[in-house]
């Protein structure tokens, strides 16, 4: 299991975080994106070595490059009293996701040093390091780019309880099974809502087969990985049947990173690259 959870953080580090970071289209960002990979490589080098000094040196690399990214939180969220309601959610989703890699790196140093953290064992803290880069990252980036483009109450519904299914989340790391219960309800519910909006609206919008796809492809492995990442804390507060860790990297994990956030972020890179290429043209 280790070498496909590599595997899967990998691609959020490397390819996931830049090329989201890009698709906010915020200036202010720009820099950041063209450093990360100054960040994300040495993170990267970390998760194949031994635990120990070089590997937890090498995380702390990133650790940096998250931390730096997460200082830009702040700032915008100062400026949602100046938004208008109807652009403050996916302002929200955008804040969330600037925070949730420092929250992957931080597990991720505290793994590769070897060393417990709030009480959690290395393989917990092994599996949060790709939660918070998909779960959170990714997933709150694209709640708020369908917010944007939709601009619909469904939207703005979505652009919030990803924030805040992923809040409850990690709050339940700490309090217990039912609170992580329902941060996975809630996130659930708004992912599932991501996925509808993304099949009906946006991918109903495209001419382009290639981004139609990759919407479609993204917009299915979604529905049916929150399907098991609902049933996974439904058994871990109830005592019912449900999948181990070791199904759910190879299940949940491996669909969320390809399926979802790559499919996602290449869709979105696409749309982006269509309109900047109509943009110019009429000018």
């Amino acid at each position: 299991m280790s070498v496909l959870v590599n595997a899967i953080v990998m691609l959020g580090m490397l390819v996931v975080v830049p090329a989201g970071l890009r698709l906010t289209g915020a200036a202010e960002l720009e820099p950041m994106r063209r450093l990360w990979p100054l960040f994300a490589v040495p993170g990267a080098v970390s998760l194949w070595l031994p635990r120990g000094t070089a590997a937890t040196a090498l995380a702390v690399c990133y650790v940096l490059g998250a931390v730096l990214l997460a200082l830009h939180a702040p700032p915008r969220l100062l400026l949602l009293r100046g938004l208008p309601a109807s652009r403050a959610p996916a302002e929200i989703s955008l804040v969330t996701a600037l925070v949730t890699p420092s929250i992957a790196a931080t597990a991720l140093v505290a793994e590769r040093s070897g060393h417990t953290l709030f009480g959690f064992g290395l393989g917990i803290l092994a599996l949060t390091v790709p939660h918070f880069h998909f779960a959170g990252f990714a997933a709150a980036l694209v709640a708020g780019l369908v917010c944007r483009i939709t601009g619909s109450r469904a939207g703005r519904f979505a652009a919030l309880s990803v924030p805040l299914g992923t809040l409850l989340v990690l709050i339940g790391y700490f309090i217990g099974d039912l609170a992580e219960l329902a941060g996975a309800a809630v996130l659930t519910a708004g992912m599932w809502t991501v996925a509808l909006l993304t099949w009906r609206s946006v991918r109903a919008g495209q001419r382009d087969r290639i981004t139609r796809a990759l919407l479609a492809v993204s917009s299915a492995v979604l529905a049916v990985t929150m399907v098991l990442a609902l049933s996974w804390a439904l058994g871990e507060a109830t005592g019912l049947p449900h999948p181990t860790l070791t199904w759910m990297a190879a299940t949940h994990g491996l669909g969320n990173a390809l399926g979802f956030a790559l499919c996602s972020v290449l869709a979105w890179q696409r749309l982006r690259d269509h309109t900047d290429h109509a943009e110019s043209r009429t000018a």
